[in-house]
């Protein structure tokens, strides 16, 4: 069984797989394609991805693919917490260069579902935080793309974290939207 709740955004969604628990501790059936596809989620994944994050304020993104290559992502944090951002660079959409957000922890098992045609990042709240993801397609550096996280013409409010944020060159000299390709 699935919680699935829209995010604000079209096909951002938070998802709760049911955790079946006792004094050992919990199972829960984090993808099933059969009841992805019955809550309206029907998507085949090729690769799996696990980022580990030392510190609290490593910020990764926000990062897409491009056309023939994007990728849907369905990410879960399976220790620490992320604030996890989701921006909708679909140049014809209503809610372009909008976003939303959602905190993601291994405690709360809750997962998101970040379609192609946003960018997307996270930041971690906690040290030692470790995220996995699954997407649609592999990395294609070809199709790479990023977006300054603080671009002023979209606004994220990111929480304040001691000591600043820690990001990859690539994530300091990211364009800011009006600059990067987006999905037509």
């Amino acid at each position: 069984m699935l919680e699935v709740r829209p995010l604000g955004l079209d096909g951002v969604l938070e998802i709760v797989p049911k955790r079946h628990g006792d004094a050992r501790g919990f199972f829960s059936e984090t993808w099933n394609a059969a009841r992805f596809a019955e809550a309206g989620i029907d998507l085949a994944f090729v690769q799996d991805n696990h980022s580990y994050s030392a510190a609290a304020g490593v910020l990764r993104g926000l990062h897409y693919q491009l056309p023939p290559r994007a990728q849907d992502k369905l990410l879960r944090v399976v220790r620490g917490r992320v604030l996890d951002v989701a921006v909708d660079i679909r140049s014809t959409s209503p809610t372009f260069g909008k976003w939303v957000a959602l905190e993601i922890s291994a405690q709360i098992g809750n997962q998101i579902l970040v379609p192609k045609g946003f960018a997307h990042g996270f930041v971690t709240l906690v040290p030692d935080t470790e995220v996995l993801y699954k997407v649609t397609d592999t990395y294609s550096p070809e199709h790479d793309r990023s977006i300054r996280f603080d671009d002023p013409a979209i606004g994220i409010e990111w929480p304040a974290i001691p000591g600043g944020f820690q990001l990859s060159d690539k994530d300091r000299n990211a364009p800011l939207l009006a600059m990067a390709e987006v999905f037509a």
